[in-house]
Parts: C-alpha cells; sequence; structure tokens
C-alpha cells in the first residue's frame, strides 16, 4: 500500500465551498478509481486555507498512472482544482507501521 499525502492551499474566503467540493469530488469521483481506497481530507487549525488530503493506494502507479492519465482526474480537477492558491504538494509514503 501507498500513502499520497497533498498539502493543499485554497484561495482565501472559500473554505465553505471548498469543503463541498472536495467531499463530492471524493464521493463521485473517487470511487471509480481504481486501485483507490481509504481517504481522509484534515483542516487545518491554525490555517483555515490549508487542506491535507490523504489516499491510501494499492500500487503508485495507481496513482501517478492509472488516475492522474484518465479522465477521472480531469473530472476530479474540475471539480476541486478552481480552488487552488497553487499547485498542491503531493508526495507518496511506503507504510512501515500501521497501528
Amino acid at each position: 500500500m501507498i500513502l499520497e499525502i497533498a498539502d493543499i492551499r485554497i484561495k482565501p474566503g472559500q473554505q465553505a465551498a471548498f469543503d463541498e467540493a472536495i467531499q463530492r469530488a471524493l464521493t463521485t469521483v473517487m470511487g471509480r478509481v481504481k486501485g483507490a481506497h481509504d481517504y481522509s481530507v484534515n483542516k487545518c487549525i491554525e490555517n483555515p486555507e490549508r487542506y491535507v488530503l490523504q489516499i491510501m493506494w494499492d500500487t503508485l502507479e495507481d496513482h501517478t498512472i492509472g488516475f492522474r492519465e484518465s479522465p477521472l482526474f480531469a473530472e476530479w480537477r474540475a471539480i476541486i482544482g478552481p480552488f487552488f492558491a497553487g499547485p498542491p504538494l503531493v508526495e507518496h509514503f511506503e507504510v512501515l507501521v500501521k497501528g
């Protein structure tokens, strides 16, 4: 399993609209993506324009090729992309220990 972490910064004053949009994107798009499993969205308390999205993938390629090179990625970005203040920082991690 691979953990994707996306550090997202949105435009000021867009929190409520982004909260709705990312929930909609996750429920309408992620359920149709091969290799994507658990996900969570974390909203920063100190900086309300910062979010951390975590998605578990079967393989790195399920995310980087299967999803990012598919029409579903364009659908995903159409829903949440307009809120971005800049490109999200996206990194992938191997799970070392899980409780």
